[in-house]
């Protein structure tokens, strides 16, 4: 390819049609691919989020029964000093000590009831537990299956698109550098200006590609001579014949076939 300053309007024009048809084709190969790797990142996102909650819920589990081994030690701990304190009541030597034990065994059988109700609640509480535990296990196994298939399914496209998109961006970056700064600037921005990203169109039945807007007479054939370029007043797009766009098109059809 000649080099920007030695390039003619034409050689401008082919070569920004040429990395317009590079660079629709790598569109194709990517609405190919849709919107399956964003569904793969999603699932991914919340295979994890799911097993950071299971991981959470079993640590629960683990504390809650853990607590209630320590709420049983403690009843076995007041049941110790009640059988203490109602023996030492055999020996007391007056009322006043009497009373003092008889309200220490009051205070151990009230923290056996608290640690009764409370290993309750915490029995409840793992009830509950095991059955969210039991619920993110099942949507996790639901999710990481589903992930799995995603992931196939994308690897299979990629397996299938992956060898010519490599090789069409490579292409597009070789075409870009032959294209001077300012051209390739209006092209990006028309291109991501626009829903179907064609920057560069021709002219089919006088109007441009996707266009219901005729160009008048003149304007085509000034855009026959290639003598400047030219955009379409209404989308902004840059316009080229379609005898030229005819030529690019074989050209890179030939060279899309050979990959």
């Amino acid at each position: 390819m000649a080099t920007t300053k030695e390039m003619s309007v034409e050689e401008k024009l082919r070569a920004l049609y040429d990395l317009q048809l590079i660079d629709s084709r790598i569109d194709e190969i990517r609405s190919v691919r849709g919107e399956l790797p964003l569904e793969v990142e999603d699932l991914e996102d919340e295979v994890a989020g799911l097993t950071t909650r299971l991981d959470k819920l079993q640590m629960d589990l683990a504390q809650i029964e853990e607590s209630i081994k320590s709420k049983k030690a403690a009843i076995e701990g007041h049941q110790v000093s009640i059988k203490k304190y109602t023996e030492q009541q055999k020996d007391v030597r007056n009322n006043r000590e009497f009373n003092a034990l008889t309200k220490e065994v009051e205070y151990q059988e009230l923290e056996i009831q608290l640690a009764e109700k409370q290993i309750k609640e915490l029995k409840a509480s793992i009830e509950f537990k095991k059955e969210s535990i039991s619920q993110t296990k099942e949507k996790l196994d639901q999710k990481s299956t589903h992930l799995k298939h995603k992931k196939a399914e994308l690897n299979d496209i990629m397996a299938e698109t992956q060898k010519e998109e490599n090789f069409l961006m490579e292409k597009s970056a070789e075409y870009r550098q032959g294209i001077e700064a300012r051209l390739l600037t209006a092209y990006d921005r028309i291109r991501n200006s626009v829903r179907n990203g064609l920057a560069v169109v021709s002219i089919e039945r006088g109007a441009s590609v996707g266009s219901f807007f005729t160009i008048p007479p003149q304007t085509q054939v000034e855009i026959a001579s290639r003598k400047k370029i030219l955009t379409d007043e209404h989308s902004g797009r840059i316009l080229v014949d379609n005898v030229l766009a005819q030529e690019e098109r074989e050209k890179m059809e030939q060279m899309f076939a050979s990959i």
